[in-house]
């Protein structure tokens, strides 16, 4: 870990850095008792910099884990981090508590720069109590989550805690649903992101889940309602701790992550990549960044992506990253529902959301975790104002006795609702099939689509014309000139464009600088929804 840390350039804070007073010579005039004072509060930061000690801090090491402390150094600019608080204790007098105090309790938390603008994180030490959460702590938590909506800055969450602490009993469980409050009221209003660095378990379990962003740190970071000894218990199942709650899990499977990365300084890195997308609050902009790459040529690689036979499939990503400045796109959630693309890129320097069906992965069909996963996405563009861009090509919502006994209509209709709602800038290009209702719910013009191109490969239809050819013609026989005549009159964007329902018919190579014209006219756009207290998506 050592080395890791000397890598990154990440000094130890074990040794008083810049944050402590000077032990300097004091005036003369000084009393001897502000001379006291001085020392109580120089001695209280050293200790508190020491959290539960060198022996806890080099087993955390051992773990190939960060400190609460060396976290927060990697994620802020340098120097920037204004620490709050850092004379709190615990105030629990039951089992011999009050013989057990560390100088800051089990969180450090405070406010830092990341690419020079503000933001509040909070950092649990898991070498004190176990990182485990009190009244204190929470209270911590709160104040730093009440000012960052008052000045309108992002809240990062470094947890890596043993859940309530038992001492406390009900006094943490207050504690936790104080912050869960207030991770409510700031949904839609701060950026909220998750950064899961150890345990997280229990009642812990339900802040990350609010935060619009949850990540998590593979080997070593495990979210769980009850641990593995509690489900042995009660349901008699043997699974360990990385198959309950582990990375991969909650990645791959669940969905309660967005994405794992391989160790904490890598993970710190990445969410510091991502705040650079993100803006500080739903009333600023994002942040733009000089583009490097040419706003106004063609792009001629993108004329041979899609293959010939409109069956084959091809990676979305690759039409991605030919449109995106210098190829870079932050991609989240990349291996949940792996059938649908949602992540954030940049156009021209402005940052940009992107949705894409992924025809690589169930032909780009849409199912029950591609809908939800895209829905929660997208609201979180609109909550932000961050232009999403829709890429098309999409056969339709998946078929089966389990897709619908398992609700594909409820949850296809997230999406719906998501992108119908959607006041931003909203930008769809079909490259392929844009099928039945899946053509309605992926950002068409019919759900206030502001601008809709179509390739010349485009098959917007009710359907592709085999199974249309069955229905139309039931029990005729060699179907196959009736199936090329429906794919000369549907399978093509011509339907759709000399209805109005496309924009424009667009050469693929043009892709990128319509896109950022188009962003640029958008840019003033002004759309309200009818005033309400809210909707009622149908979660």
């Amino acid at each position: 870990m050592s080395k890791l840390l000397t890598q990154t350039g990440v000094k130890l804070l074990y040794c008083l850095p810049s944050l402590i007073c000077s032990n300097a010579k004091y005036s003369t005039n000084a009393s001897q008792q502000t001379v006291k004072v001085r020392e109580q509060i120089y001695e209280r930061k050293k200790r508190a910099l020491d959290g539960g000690g060198q022996k806890r801090i080099d087993a955390q090491h051992k773990k190939g884990k960060l400190t609460a402390r060396e976290r927060i150094q990697l994620l802020c600019d340098e120097n920037t981090f204004i620490e709050y608080d850092m004379f709190m204790e615990h105030t629990c007098t039951d089992f011999g508590m009050e013989n057990s105090k560390f100088v800051g309790d089990s969180v450090i938390t405070g406010h830092g720069q990341i690419h020079g603008r503000p933001a509040f994180v909070f950092s649990q030490d898991f070498t004190v109590f176990g990182g485990s959460l009190s009244s204190v702590h929470a209270k911590k938590i709160c104040k730093i989550m009440d000012q960052a909506l008052l000045v309108g800055a992002p809240v990062i969450g470094l947890n890596d805690s043993g859940g309530a602490r038992i001492q406390e009993g009900v006094e943490s469980l207050a504690g936790y649903a104080d912050i869960f409050q207030r991770n409510v009221l700031a949904s839609g209003v701060v950026p909220q992101i998750s950064l899961i660095m150890g345990p997280c378990a229990g009642g812990a379990v339900y802040s990350p889940a609010i935060t619009d962003f949850t990540f998590m740190v593979e080997d070593s970071s495990y979210l769980f309602i009850t641990g593995p000894d509690v489900v042995k218990s009660v349901t008699n199942e043997d699974v360990t701790q990385e198959q309950l709650g582990g990375a991969q899990t909650h990645t791959s499977m669940s969905g309660v992550a967005h994405k794992a990365f391989e160790n904490d300084v890598e993970a710190l890195i990445q969410v510091r990549n991502l705040m650079s997308y993100l803006p500080q609050s739903n009333t600023s902009s994002s942040p733009v960044r000089p583009c490097t790459d040419s706003i106004d040529c063609d792009i001629p690689y993108l004329d041979s992506i899609i293959p010939f036979d409109s069956t084959s499939a091809y990676d979305m990503l690759d039409v991605i990253h030919g449109t995106v400045d210098e190829r870079e796109f932050f991609e989240i959630m990349p291996k949940y529902a792996k059938n649908i693309i949602t992540g954030f890129g940049r156009m021209g320097g402005r940052t940009v959301g992107i949705l894409g069906n992924q025809p690589k992965v169930a032909a780009g069909c849409l199912d029950i975790n591609a809908s939800v996963k895209g829905a929660r996405f997208v609201r979180f563009c609109d909550a932000f104002n961050i232009p999403v861009i829709t890429f098309v090509d999409v056969p339709g919502f998946l078929p089966g006795v389990n897709q619908e006994y398992s609700g594909i209509i409820r949850h296809g209709a997230k999406l719906l609702y998501a992108i119908a709602e959607a006041t931003v800038p909203k930008l769809t290009i079909i490259t392929r099939k844009a099928y039945g209702g899946a053509y309605d719910v992926m950002s068409s013009k019919h759900l206030r689509g502001d601008i809709n191109y179509a390739w010349p490969t485009a098959e917007v239809a009710v359907m592709g014309a085999k199974g249309a050819v069955s229905i139309l013609y039931r029990g005729k026989e060699n179907v196959t000139e009736l199936e090329n005549e429906y794919m000369d009159k549907f399978g093509n964007p011509f339907p759709a464009a000399v209805r109005g329902f496309v924009d424009d018919i667009i050469e693929p190579r043009t892709t990128r600088w319509r896109l950022i014209r188009d962003l640029t006219l958008l840019s003033t756009k002004k759309l309200k929804n009818p005033k309400k207290k809210h909707g009622n998506i149908p979660l």
